[in-house]
């Protein structure tokens, strides 16, 4: 099991990200391959004991910083880190991919060089939230800015498998992100993916709305990736603006510090709860391969969760699964438009089958 790291990628790189990818190596056994600058890695790599772990380096001589624009990067640094790792994984040599780096450049550079899983148009980032009930699955949470009807009802298929093989929902929910529950609600997007998803064979239980991602009503929400966006950073705002508030509360007077001996212990597992560390990384649906992108500011426990999602979702086979629902749902071109029709139709020729018994299945 060999995941590529972007370990020039990120706000804390490449100390956070090597120390992250060494915890892995020692504590699952994963391979990690580090993609950056030889001489940094392997001077950095000195403050570790490594012996005997299952680590490498593979030399890139560029960084794609985190403001740089995804279209420039992709074009003019060809030996970038994020860029060498992805070849990786196309040359066979790694399963899956990691970064912390600019989540633009790294979706940009997986559909160019992986390319997308026969029949979609669009991937989608997959962002698991807290809720009252575990966790509630966001996407697209800024890959897509403007959407059509059939990238939102691609959007829950792809939601819907990841909340069942990752998060082992059996049967997740699956709801529309609108400014109301009644159907006379949303916009002609919303309106036109509403009607389609109600003819699949998700979960479907219509629209939802932003309360409702936390409240644990339902466990895969669907929507833009601006809208997505937002409600993330909202949600991010929120966390930090709360811990705050009751970091000083309990900082003003005695009986307050007081107070917080007492109930330190809840609000150690409140912050395990909402931790974005503690879920490691967001994966890039629909890409034929594995990439999992953490968050610009992950630490060393978070880059080592980050290779465990990608580790997992390349043994419990999430794409094929994918492919299969999708496959189930084709009936739903009645709903896209002419030319988006052809990309179901082409899904029947392109359609990864499961292995049978004795055969090798190549999920890219």
């Amino acid at each position: 099991m060999r995941i590529a790291v972007d370990a020039m990628g990120g706000d804390n790189a490449p100390e956070a990200v090597i120390e992250g990818s060494v915890q892995a190596a020692r504590e699952n056994g994963t391979h990690v391959i580090l993609v950056g600058d030889r001489e940094i890695l392997h001077q950095h790599l000195k403050n570790y004991s490594v012996a005997g772990l299952p680590i490498s380096v593979k030399h890139a001589s560029e960084v794609v910083g985190m403001h740089e624009s995804p279209s420039l990067a992709v074009r003019r640094k060809r030996d970038s880190s994020i860029r060498v790792a992805f070849e990786l994984v196309k040359a066979g040599e790694a399963r899956g991919v990691v970064s912390a780096g600019n989540s633009g450049a790294a979706m940009a550079l997986a559909m160019l060089i992986l390319r997308l899983l026969p029949g979609l148009e669009r991937p989608a980032i997959a962002a698991p939230v807290p809720s009252l009930h575990g966790s509630t699955v966001l996407l697209d949470v800024g890959a897509n800015v403007d959407c059509k009807p059939l990238h939102l009802v691609q959007f829950a298929i792809m939601g819907e498998v990841y909340c069942r093989y990752m998060l082992c929902n059996d049967r997740p929910r699956v709801g529309v992100l609108s400014n109301g529950e009644e159907e006379s609600k949303g916009t002609e997007l919303t309106r036109s993916a509403h009607e389609a998803l109600k003819h699949s064979s998700l979960n479907y239980i219509g629209y939802v709305e932003g309360r409702d991602i936390f409240l644990g009503g339902v466990d895969v929400v669907v929507t833009d990736g601006f809208t997505g966006n937002v409600v993330l950073k909202t949600a991010e705002g929120l966390a930090k603006a709360t811990s705050t508030i009751l970091r000083e509360e309990y900082g003003r007077g005695m009986c307050n510090k007081l107070g917080y001996l007492f109930s330190r212990r809840v609000l150690r597992h409140l912050k395990q709860r909402v931790d974005y560390t503690e879920v490691g990384g967001a994966p890039l649906l629909g890409v034929n391969g594995v990439g999992i992108v953490a968050h610009g500011s992950s630490d060393a426990h978070a880059v080592k969760n980050a290779i465990q999602v990608a580790r997992e979702f390349i043994e419990r086979r999430v794409n094929l699964h994918m492919l299969q629902v999708l496959e189930k749902n084709q009936d739903l071109e009645a709903w896209a438009s002419k030319k988006e029709r052809k990309f179901w139709s082409q899904l029947k020729d392109k359609i990864i089958h499961p292995r049978r018994d004795g055969e090798e299945v190549d999920e890219g």
